[in-house]
Formats: structure tokens, sequence, C-alpha cells
């Protein structure tokens, strides 16, 4: 069987003899891990001693904060959760932003680390990466840190985690090894797994109520969260039956397919939306909080009956009040007032009669939407109708908080049911789309994926540029160049303010990708992005591309 330390994988049975590390490891890959994204160091040598032998292939990021967006958009592309290994100390707050991230956008990220030893003194004694609490500065940005105190209860923290992934809301954990227990052998039982999920279909009472509500209205509408992915196919259907415009958040991109004509795509920040809102009769909103990073400004009073569908309870009585409260998982829910409402249709022998919200009413309500950004967004439509035009549909785009991601891509880059759109949402942090992107090429390799970027984001996370070069797998990398901090320049402008620390030297990033291994180039046109995007899908390693601002004025 081998030695305690060198263990070979596969051994999940009773009364293992094997070290805090290797408990670790075992735990991760009996829960399915395959993939995990880290930095090496000191302290959590034990931990990287055994991911080969446990079947977990490795992606090194160059920065623990690109390992934990990496990660996270691993979890948001295949289900499963997004694993990070980091060391102890700065690197586990290198981390802590895309932990933010992640709990931000509900998405199931664990983060492992070392942490000082089970008897370390509470009075500091100068040891390599100490710090006073790890648990106490993570639990402000994760559901929680649990430290552990036995070898044994390592493999129980796992468990406690995936539970958490499959039962509840999702959002990123994390958990601390003391160093003498990554490295102490002890005997420990068989490997404890977190339950399946079982399904969480809401009470019946309320869904009957639900539908009575839908078929009854007039002017219905759907307002879809990234919390309704999993129900993507009842959610279409249904807006058909009953002949209700769909409106996403900036994580429900894509959902419905945003070329339907019933399909506003990603329009909850427009007044003409928002008003349209507030003159439904009923607005029915799945696996989304209705906040203010998903409105971009406080949420409008809805006149009519507001149905929330939502794994997490608090929802129901957060922001804007569910008048019926369907408490339970999307497609669950969904599946079961699909029924509801045929049965009830069915015994009424009566149409559903959506007034206004058909597909006249919807283009309508497109063009008004449109005319309110048409002098600022027209910029980027020609460049992303050329992107749009390159790309399968089952591309993947990652996305940054920058102007052209955020006021150009996600409104005005059509996405359907079979491609994906990432985006940092509510956190809002800036380096995510680089890094993002590395994530979902490590699970999809033969999958198009495109990094879209500003200047200023790119530079938070520029030197993963060489992690993706490592890979050697084509991905493009489009940067609108701005010449600095877009958004803050005319925030300041705007105030009446002289700009101050927005306008930065201009970096030659294709430039700078070359001297990490890959390609670059500039693309003062729309053709000559698509041109270069082309290309850049068919180059392994990363291509960055960018587009001055200047062309796009």
């Amino acid at each position: 069987m081998g030695s305690p330390r060198t263990a070979p994988h596969g051994r999940y049975g009773p009364e293992a003899a094997m070290t805090g590390g290797e408990a670790l490891v075992r735990a991760l890959a009996a829960h399915g891990a395959r993939t995990a994204f880290g930095i090496p160091g000191t302290h959590n040598l034990e931990v990287y001693r055994h991911l080969g032998p446990y079947g977990i292939t490795h992606v090194t990021p160059r920065h623990e904060q690109g390992a934990g967006y990496a990660a996270d958009a691993y979890a948001r592309v295949t289900g499963r959760p997004g694993i990070a290994v980091t060391t102890t100390g700065p690197a586990l707050l290198n981390i802590a932003a895309a932990a933010g991230q992640a709990y931000s956008d509900s998405v199931p990220l664990l983060i492992v680390s070392p942490g000082m030893p089970l008897r370390h003194p509470r009075q500091p004694t100068g040891m390599l990466h100490e710090m006073r609490s790890q648990t106490e500065a993570l639990r402000g940005v994760a559901a929680f840190s649990h430290r552990v105190s036995t070898v044994e209860e390592t493999g129980a923290a796992v468990a406690r985690a995936f539970t958490l992934f499959r039962t509840e809301r999702p959002r990123p954990v994390h958990i601390e090894v003391p160093l003498d227990l990554l490295e102490a052998a002890e005997r420990v039982g068989g490997v404890r797994l977190a339950p399946p999920s079982a399904g969480r279909r809401p009470g019946a009472e309320p869904v009957r109520e639900a539908a009575a509500a839908l078929l009854a209205a007039r002017r219905p509408a759907l307002v879809l969260g990234g919390g309704s992915r999993g129900a993507a196919a009842d959610c279409g259907a249904l807006a058909g039956e009953l002949g209700a415009w769909v409106v996403t958040t900036a994580n429900g991109k894509g959902i419905v397919d945003e070329s339907h004509p019933l399909s506003l795509g990603v329009s909850l920040h427009s007044p003409s939306v928002q008003k349209a809102l507030t003159d439904c009769d009923v607005v029915l909103a799945v696996g989304t909080e209705l906040a203010e990073s998903d409105l971009w400004s406080a949420p409008p009073a809805l006149a009519g009956t507001l149905i929330r569908v939502d794994v997490d309870p608090a929802q129901m009585y957060a922001g804007l009040p569910a008048d019926v409260a369907l408490v339970g998982d999307a497609r669950d829910a969904l599946r079961a007032l699909r029924e509801a409402v045929a049965v009830q249709r069915s015994e009424s022998r009566g149409d559903t009669v959506a007034l206004g919200n058909g597909p006249d009413g919807v283009a309508a309500l497109r063009g008004e939407r449109d005319a309110e950004t048409a002098e600022r967004d027209a910029r980027w439509i020609p460049y992303l109708r050329a992107i749009r035009g390159v790309l399968d549909e089952d591309a993947v785009i990652t996305s940054d908080s920058a102007q052209c991601c955020y006021y150009g891509a996600l409104p005005h880059l059509p996405v359907g049911p079979r491609g994906r759109y990432l985006h940092p949402t509510g956190f809002g942090t800036l380096g995510y789309a680089l890094p993002a992107a590395i994530g979902v090429k490590s699970a999809y390799p033969g999958r198009q994926v495109v990094a879209l970027s500003g200047d200023g984001g790119l530079q938070f996370t520029v030197q993963e540029l060489a992690t993706a070069t490592q890979l050697g797998l084509p991905l493009p990398v489009v940067v609108f160049d701005n010449g600095g901090y877009g958004e803050i320049r005319d925030e300041m402008n705007a105030r009446g303010d002289t700009p101050t620390a927005v306008d930065l030297p201009r970096v030659d990033l294709p430039a700078l990708c070359r001297a990490y291994g890959g390609a670059g180039t500039h693309a003062d046109s729309p053709g000559a992005l698509a041109e270069a995007l082309a290309r850049a899908l068919n180059t392994p390693g990363p291509t960055v591309i960018t587009v001055p601002e200047e062309s796009t004025v």
C-alpha cells in the first residue's frame, strides 16, 4: 500500500494512515475535483505532493488573485466547484478579492490553505507569513472559514463545503489546515462525502398561486438572474407560453437566447425597461437579487405582483419583497410552475393574452432602450458585431469591469444558451477577464474563449499572459484602450472636477504579450479586428488585440 506519505491514489477506504495534506487532497478527489489552480509555497508543499497521485491536474497562475478568478470561471462554466490552493499569509490575502467576487456572484469557490500551527501562540512570534487570523480575514468574504483541529476533521470540512455548494446558495468557502497537521500522519477513517442534492421543490400552494397570477396577467415579464441558469429551457418555454418578455441581469445573460423576439437581453439598467417593469401586472424574478448592481440604481417600485424564485429564503424579503415566494431550486420551481400553469389553463380552457408584451411590444421597447444610449454606445457596436461574426455559437466570452463590457458587450453582444458570457458583477473587481478565460480554457481546451477587457483592467492581472502562454492554447484577448480609467475619468468630468490620476501612459500591450511568448497586434477598424480575431483563434497561446478608442469614435 505504500508508506503513509506516499499512499497511492484511490485509497478511500477506512483506517488509512495519512498526513493532513493527503487527507485534504483525498477528500477533494473523492468529491470529484479534477483541476486546481494555485501557486506552491513553503507551507503548502504537502498538499502539492498529493495532487498528481490523486488525479488532480494543476494550473499555475502568476498571482493568487488570478488563481481565484480562474477557479471562479471554471466553476461558472462547468457547474462544479472551482478549487484554489494558496499558501499562508500574503498568498491568502491575495485571493481575497476573488473570494469577494465569487460571494457577490454566488459562485462555488473552494479555497484551501495552510495556517499557523495548532498551538501557535497568540502573541506574535515572527514566523514566516504569520498574521493575526487568516480565518477572520476570510470570513469577511466567504460563506465560512473552517480551521480544522485534527487530520480526521479535514475530510469533514471538505464535505461541509460541498454540502453548502449542493444544498444552499453557492458561496466561496475557505478551509485552513494548520501547518503541523499538514505534515503529521494520523490514522483516519473513510472519506466523508457530502450528500447528493435531492432537489428543492417549492411548496404546492405558492406554486398554484403563482400560476394563477401569471395566467391572469395581461402584461407579464420575466427577470432572469444567474440563479436561473439551470432552468434555462423552462424559462424560455414559460415566456413563450405566456407571451411574456424577458430581461436578464449580467449573470443571466444568454439564459434565453438574446436573438429571441421576446428577449430584451441585459437591459435592467435601462430607464425604459425599468418603467416597463413598473407597468407590468406580474413580474416573475428567477435567481436574482434585483439589486443595485443589477439595476445600476435603486429598485423600481413595482405596481404589479412580484413572484420570486430563489434557493435563498432571505431573498424573499430582501430588496423588493416577494408577493409570492417560491423557495427552492430554479429548475424544480420552474417545472412545477409550468405544470401548474398547464393544469390551470386546461381547467379554465382559457388562453393567456399578453398585451404590449409580445414580439412587437418587445421590439419597440428594445428601440427605446437603444435610443437612450445610442450616442455613447455607438463607438463599440461595430466592433462587437465583428467579434460576434467570428465566434461560434458556443464560444465563451470573459469580461472585465470596463466600459466596453458593461456599456458595450453586455447589452449589445448577443449570446445564446449554448454560449456563455462571464462578467464580474456586484463586487465589480478589475482584472477578471484574462485569468477567467484561462479557467474556462482549462475546462474546455477545444472551445473558443475570448477575453474582453480595457487597458486599465487588463493591467491588474496582465502577468497571466505568461500562464496562457504556458498552456499553449489559443486565447484571444481583445482590449479597448482608452489610455487609463475611462469610467472614472468620465465621472470626474461629470462632477466638474479636473481629471486626476486617471490618464495613464499608453503601454504597447501587443508587444508585452509577445514578450511573454504570445502574439499581439492592433486593430483600428471592425474589419481588422475580425481578421485578427480569426487568426488568434487558431494561434497557440495568447494574442492581445488592442483597439485604440480614438478609432472607435
